[in-house]
């Protein structure tokens, strides 16, 4: 058993990925083993580097330090434009089959899909069911994760209307989300489920804003990867291609549901919205944070808001589930899992910030992570 002491210590292990049977350029890094696990998405992009990779695997780590969950944190990184994605993802199954079966589990990232996991495991002969010294599941893989795609954006919502709750605020909340892939969708309904109001959305493309935005209407034109098709939006609204020009429309609540460091020392200034909700990893760099509470805004980091996914996938591979529910009931039981573990941090982490000064986290961290000793 180990459990990380020191948040700023090297990773326990960084593995360089350059292919097998086939090229490729990435890494996998462990940045700590509990109990001899580890967990973490892989992420394909163009431009990602080691240092993002390390960085998304210590959030990990803070993740399930956070939650309570006895697994480390880990991270996958895969330098690529996404073309030639059969290859791809066979050649990292082949590389990374040792990781696989020695205790590393590798899920979904931003641009790899559930298709794409399910190839590299195939490619490894990785079936998560089975685990020396742990029971096995009794389900496959895709039957239990496949139907919790929305929990990441119900922990996300959790998060967003705890702290709403908290400031004190009864009444409906304007909101913005930055990102409206599956996480965005789904926080978009979860909040519009609860009465609050989507007026500003953003993807690659720019940014949609209305007074009111018909969330159900903007799914329905949005494809796999986040893009809403610009011609058949619904009338009145107003299109922005500008820079950040989700930082500019007036809102209480910003979702951060996109790529990394999308608030940052740069752009802080505009910020707007007094609540602010990481719906993705590395969501705002330091600068951003600090400048955004010496401006008197609240700001709920993705190590607490987004644990959904992640979550859901270590309770399985721990083996917490209560795997003799019905579907539906072990669906519901993960969802109130990770709701009560979201609305606790939330809650926790606001009441040191009103206590003192700075920033409140690594305050939670220690406390979590002694109850976990």
């Amino acid at each position: 058993m180990s459990l990380v002491d020191d948040t700023t210590q090297d990773p326990a292990l960084v593995v360089h990925l350059n292919g097998s049977g086939g090229a490729l350029k990435g890494w996998v890094v462990i940045d700590t083993l509990v109990d001899g696990l580890a967990m973490g998405g892989v992420r394909m992009t163009p431009g990602v580097t080691e240092e993002e990779v390390a960085g998304l695997a210590r959030d990990m780590t803070q993740k399930f330090t956070l939650a309570g969950l006895r697994i480390g944190g880990a991270k996958g990184g895969i330098v690529s434009d996404g073309s030639n994605r059969e290859e791809t993802f066979r050649t990292f199954g082949r590389t990374v089959k040792p990781l696989l079966h020695g205790g590393i589990h590798l899920g979904i990232d931003m641009g790899v899909t559930p298709a794409d996991r399910a190839v590299f495991f195939d490619e490894a002969g990785y079936d998560p069911r089975y685990r020396l010294g742990a029971p096995d599941m009794p389900v496959d893989w895709r039957t239990y994760y496949e139907p919790l795609i929305d929990v990441t954006g119900h922990g996300v919502g959790v998060a967003a209307v705890t702290a709403l709750e908290a400031s004190g605020r009864t009444g409906s909340a304007r909101v913005v989300v930055q990102g409206f892939g599956a996480v965005g969708r789904a926080v978009a309904r979860f909040l519009e489920d609860r009465g609050h109001v989507v007026v500003g959305v953003a993807d690659a493309r720019g940014t949609i804003s209305a007074d009111r935005l018909p969330v159900a209407e903007l799914v329905a034109v949005t494809d796999e990867f986040g893009l809403i098709d610009r011609s058949r939006l619904p009338q009145h609204v107003t299109l922005s291609s500008g820079p950040d020009a989700w930082l500019d429309i007036d809102a209480d609540l910003l979702v951060l549901a996109a790529q990394k460091h999308a608030l940052n020392a740069e752009n802080a200034h505009r910020l707007r919205a007094g609540l602010v909700v990481e719906g993705a990893n590395l969501a705002s760099d330091a600068e951003a944070r600090e400048k955004a509470r010496a401006a008197g805004a609240t700001l709920v980091p993705g190590v607490i808001a987004n644990i959904g996914g992640a979550g859901a996938a270590a309770l399985a591979v721990t083996r917490i589930v209560p795997f003799d529910l019905a579907a539906e009931a072990r669906k519901a039981w993960v969802f109130d899992w990770i709701g009560d573990r979201v609305r606790d941090n939330t809650r926790a982490l606001l009441e040191i910030a009103a206590a003192r000064a700075g920033d409140p986290l690594p305050e939670l961290f220690a406390v979590r992570r002694g109850e976990l000793r």
